[in-house]
């Protein structure tokens, strides 16, 4: 990665990918592939979507990502890092073909609260109003490589040729997430098809993850694939310079240390504390942030253990401007490749995975269809580049009035292990959930 700009920057980058594998029981026609199946109506870029649905939606969505974390935490020795954003996106559009039971389950595991004629516009007001932030150009006056700020959703919805996909669910996904239905030859040609798809997700991770479909894991009877991805790459507003970052020591779970890269700097951040924990935002450019919550020594099980949508937002609700003295590591996971079909059948939507049960009909007019797999793989970089420029950051600009004793930061050390998530701080909507237990890993 280069850098023209003489400014310090930490850079945090995600990528993430969600495939939702849909199989079915018999064959079908084969035609050519390579066409794309497409409702003829257009996006709508402008959904009428009253506050109070987008409201629901977000707070469903909260919920069920937490709903997540208690299932997904079960290795207490493991970094986690997942986005519930893309994952409810990604079933929301599979939503939109269940019927009966399997849409109730489904709506009752996701935390769908909206009836779907509203649900799915919620949807795609989120997904545009977060797009929107990720073209925004940098304000006048604003170094353009420090406020580098990227944020890119990609739907890519893939069928198999010849098979009839009914007029209503092309609809839904045209109008409310800008996706089309690509062809391709999952009957005769799964491996080509396989490739196919590894190659869209490597493009829009720019290369991050590839292979993430593994072997085997589309073969004759799939008929549909949904895949989701998302990139993220920005600046903190408020920078670490690098020449501050010392090695200290970091304290893991079962109180052995490691020694680790730690960040420092003291300024004004968004701070709270409550019975057994710290909390500081740190904000990126266009009103996205990282919330880490920091757990009281012999905390983390009980505070992990109690970690839900509604403490979140109280622990939000309560920070404050405050001067803080910050030091954190610097960390990466590199999230291995992991299936989510056990943990969504153990939350309540085991009908969706049944080939006896599930209903899409939604999706094809038969009930022929059912969820094969649900695979997920994510990664994350935090850390500072670029040394040029620490004099242009250091700038201290006096006024001409009597100095007042500046008021004694709060110190908060990360130097063990931590939960954090990266959230719109517009909507609320909670798009990246993770936890550190060990930044050296």
């Amino acid at each position: 990665m280069s850098f023209t700009s003489s400014v310090y920057r930490c850079w945090g980058l995600v990528t993430l990918i969600v495939v939702l594998l849909v199989t079915t029981a018999c064959g079908s026609p084969q035609v050519a592939a390579g066409e794309v199946v497409q409702s003829d109506q257009p996006r709508q870029t402008s959904p009428d979507v009253d506050r109070a649905d987008l409201d629901a939606l977000v707070a469903g969505n909260s919920a069920f990502a937490f709903d997540l974390y208690q299932l997904l935490r079960t290795d207490a020795d493991d970094n986690l890092f997942y986005s519930p954003h893309s994952i409810s996106l990604a079933l929301a559009m599979t939503y939109a073909g269940a019927r009966e039971a399997t849409a109730q389950q489904m709506a009752d595991t996701l935390r769908f609260d909206l009836p779907p004629e509203r649900l799915h516009p919620a949807f795609n007001a989120l997904d545009l109003d977060l797009t929107n932030r990720g073209a925004a150009e940098p304000s006048a006056g604003q170094d353009e490589d420090a406020a580098r700020f990227q944020l890119h959703v990609a739907n890519a919805i893939w069928g198999q040729s010849g098979y009839s996909f009914q007029p209503e669910f092309l609809d839904v996904l045209a109008r409310h997430y800008g996706a089309g239905l690509r062809t391709l030859d999952f009957q005769n040609a799964p491996e080509a098809a396989r490739g196919t798809i590894n190659e869209w997700v490597s493009e829009q991770t720019e290369e991050r993850i590839q292979d993430l479909l593994p072997p085997d894991a589309i073969h004759a009877l799939t008929r549909l694939v949904l895949t989701n991805a998302i990139y993220f790459n920005a600046g903190w507003i408020y920078p670490f310079e690098e020449y501050a970052t010392q090695e200290e020591p970091f304290t893991l779970l079962d109180g052995s240390q490691v020694t680790v890269p730690m960040m420092n700097q003291t300024e004004i951040f968004r701070y709270g504390a409550g019975n057994g924990y710290q909390a500081v935002q740190l904000p990126y450019h266009n009103n996205i942030a990282m919330l880490i919550m920091l757990p009281d020594e012999g905390q983390f099980s009980t505070v992990e253990a109690a970690l839900d949508a509604q403490q979140v937002q109280a622990v939000v609700d309560d920070l404050s401007p405050t001067d803080v003295r910050l030091k954190m590591p610097k960390f990466a996971i590199e999230a291995a490749r992991f299936s989510l079909r056990d943990v969504l059948v153990a939350m309540g939507m085991p009908d969706a995975f049944d080939p006896d049960l599930a209903d899409f009909s939604g999706m094809d007019g038969t009930r022929e269809l059912f969820i094969d797999n649900v695979i997920h793989q994510a990664s994350i970089t935090v850390d500072e580049e670029g040394t040029e420029a620490a004099a242009a950051t250091a700038v201290i600009v006096g006024v001409t009035s009597a100095p007042m004793e500046p008021p004694t930061p709060v110190e908060m050390t990360i130097d063990r292990p931590f939960v954090f998530m990266i959230r719109d701080t517009t909507t609320g909507a909670i798009l990246f959930v993770g936890r550190v237990v060990n930044p050296g890993s």
